[in-house]
This record gives structure tokens, sequence and C-alpha cells, in this order.
């Protein structure tokens, strides 16, 4: 099982935790903070990048993602040294994808030249919605204006453009969702990243919810509608689901967040980032301080990693089975089998199957359209 990693291919996800205003919806290890050194990050980066390499030698590099918080506050100089050095590190895939998560506020075109510059190849956008009291009510600090000029700008530098929008909103309709999503179709993208808002502890619109607060969110059915919704129009529009939250067009697909639907290795640097790297034939799940200052502070005493825990054969086919139902793809039965060294349960196979939650075919399990959206239960019912 050393090489099983192969399978999914190897990135690298580098987490820059500022932004400019701490959204009401986000859980992310996101924070505000006016003043960052930024040659500090890039030196942490820099160290953390010949630690991680020094444990995964000679591996090629198919991806680097740069996700936050808004990395699109990054100077484009630190983005450049720091896909400068990987790319010295590592073995650079000749198609190596170059992600940047960029927030319409925090951009304007020279930067986005520059990030181009740097070697980035793509642009991840957080627009979140095409109607201004929505995106005030999600606590974005742009407007549906300002999306749309900061989208023109990167179609202008990058072949490669993604947006976020996020739907079953507060009194939001199905009416309203069908056109706002016609409406983000027509600008010409190939890929978009379509979540549904839930509602999470810790946040505050959690803190909102929790005593009564935050009114006229869709019911469960509305929400569901909303769901298929996106999947019929968004395939009317030659962009299907490739996963459960993403579309695009084919060959469009986002090429490092593959690698952790087919379970691959990544390095994750960077407070609060997770990785799963395979060393001297064992999987290992990797995590690092949440707070900027901890981590900046564990990375001068030697490494950013805050644990890292031995996965079996068996929690890494439970990975695996929760990772690649999500994607159209499915995944490959002998690679579970072999992981968890025993097949899964018959009789809970043949049931789903017949509840039209899952197929097989071609050696390969999926989840059907109607799986995909029961995901969690149908991942239960195999697992439990």
């Amino acid at each position: 099982m050393a090489d099983d990693w192969r399978n999914g291919g190897f990135g690298l996800y580098v987490h820059w935790p500022f932004c400019e205003a701490k959204c009401p919806y986000c859980d992310f290890n996101s924070h505000v903070s006016r003043n960052i050194n930024q040659k500090q990050w890039l030196d942490a980066y820099l160290s953390e990048l010949h630690r991680s390499a020094a444990e995964t030698p000679d591996r090629v590099l198919n991806t680097i993602f740069f996700g936050g918080g808004t990395p699109s506050l990054m100077e484009p100089d630190t983005v450049a040294a720091v896909i400068e050095e990987s790319r010295a590190l590592w073995h650079p895939a000749n198609d190596m994808e170059i992600t940047l998560e960029a927030n319409p506020g925090s951009v304007e075109a020279g930067r986005f030249a520059a990030y181009r510059d740097a070697g980035v190849n793509r642009i991840s956008m957080g627009v979140q919605a095409l109607n201004d009291k929505d995106l005030r009510r999600l606590g974005r600090i742009h407007s549906v204006a300002e999306a749309r000029a900061a989208f023109d700008i990167a179609r202008s530098c990058f072949d490669r453009v993604s947006f976020d929008l996020i739907y079953a909103r507060q009194h939001q309709t199905l009416e309203a969702w069908r056109a706002e999503l016609t409406e983000a179709l027509s600008m010409a993208i190939d890929h978009l990243s379509l979540y549904q808002l839930t509602i999470e502890e810790g946040t505050a619109f959690g803190d909102r919810y929790a005593i009564g607060k935050l009114r006229g969110l869709p019911e469960d059915d509305s929400a569901a509608d909303m769901y298929l919704a996106t999947q019929e129009i968004c395939e009317a529009h030659g962009l299907p689901a490739y996963e459960v939250s993403n579309h695009a067009r084919p060959g469009a697909e986002s090429q490092h967040n593959l690698i952790y639907w087919r379970y691959g290795d990544y390095v994750g640097i960077g407070p609060g980032a997770h990785g799963r790297i395979t060393k001297n034939g064992r999987k290992l799940a990797t995590e690092t301080y949440l707070s900027p200052n901890a981590w900046l502070t564990a990375v001068d005493t030697g490494s950013g990693e805050k644990e890292r825990t031995l996965l079996s054969t068996q929690d890494q086919a439970n990975e695996y089975l929760m990772m690649g139902l999500r994607i159209t793809d499915g995944l490959d039965i002998d690679r579970f089998n072999r992981l968890a060294d025993h097949p899964l349960p018959e009789d809970k196979l043949s049931d789903l199957i017949e509840f039209g939650m899952i197929e097989q075919s071609g050696g390969r399990l999926f989840a059907t359209s109607n799986g995909r959206a029961v995901l969690n239960a149908v991942i239960r019912e195999l697992l439990g």
C-alpha cells in the first residue's frame, strides 16, 4: 500500500489566514489583522516547504493551491517566492495547476497580472451572491458591480477562472435562485462552486440562529429543490456536476481538489492547514496550529505541525470512500478492498442500489444524483 497515494496525485496547500473582514457564516481559520509582516510570513512558508519536501522527496508536484482567508491579500512577490521554491524542491508537473483564491474587493488589474506573472494559472473567486442585499446579509464587503469588474479583470489575465456562490440564503426563493444561477452561467465561466448555506457553531450566524434571530432560512424541502434545480440548470448549460458542490465544463475541473477526492497525498502548510502524506509506506494525517502567532512561533522552533496521526488501512479505506463518493467518477472497488482488507457489505450495497442511491459499473462504485443529494446518509449506511 506504500504507493496508494499515486492513484490520486500529489499537491501542496498553502493557507493564508488573513481577511479584511470576518464573514458571519464562515467557520474557516481566518483572522482580521491590519499589520501583516509579509517577509516574516514568507520566511515561515519557505521553512515549512523545506521541512515538508525532506519528508516527500522525489515527488512530482501536480498542484499548488493558495487558500484562506483571502490569499489575494498576499503580496505577489510572496506568492512568486513560494511557487519558485516549490518548483525547486519537488519535480513540477508539466501541466501543474496553481490556484489562488481571491475576494472581489481585494483585487485590481495590476495585482492580478502580477499573480499571473508569479506563476498562478487559475483563480477561484469568492463572489457568493449576485444580489447586493444578500451580499450585505452575508457580510461581504464587495458589491455585485465590484464582483463583476473583478471577474472581468480575472478573465483578462487568466484562462481559468472559477467563482463561488452560496444558495439557500435568507428569504431566497427557488425562482430567485434559478434566475441568479442562470445569470452566473451567462458570464462565460468554465467552473462554478455552489454551496448550500450551512449554519455552523462558533460563527456569528450560528450564534444568531441559536437565539432565534436568523430568520428566513429556507425549509429543508425548499433547499433540496434548490439543489436539484442547480444540477438541472448547470447540466443544461454544459457545466455538469463532477462533485457534490462543483460544476465544470469537461476538462476544467479543479485538479487540486480532485487530489483530495481521489485520495492522493497533499502537504498542508500555514495555520490550520491539514495534510495527508505517505512516509515510509505509512499514511499520516497532519494538522498545524490554528493561531497565526502560535504557528509562526512553532515554525521558528522547527515545525508548524501541531500533531500527526498514523492512519490505519481501515481509516484510509473509510476516508477514500467518503471522498470518492463525492465525485461522479466514484471510487475503485478493488482499491477500497485492498485498503480495508475486506469488501463492502453486500447486503447494504444491494439495498442502496435498489433504492437508486448508488450504482456499480466497470469495477467502480458511484453515488447516483439522488444519492449525492443525501450523501452523508449513504456513507453512514455503508460504514455503519
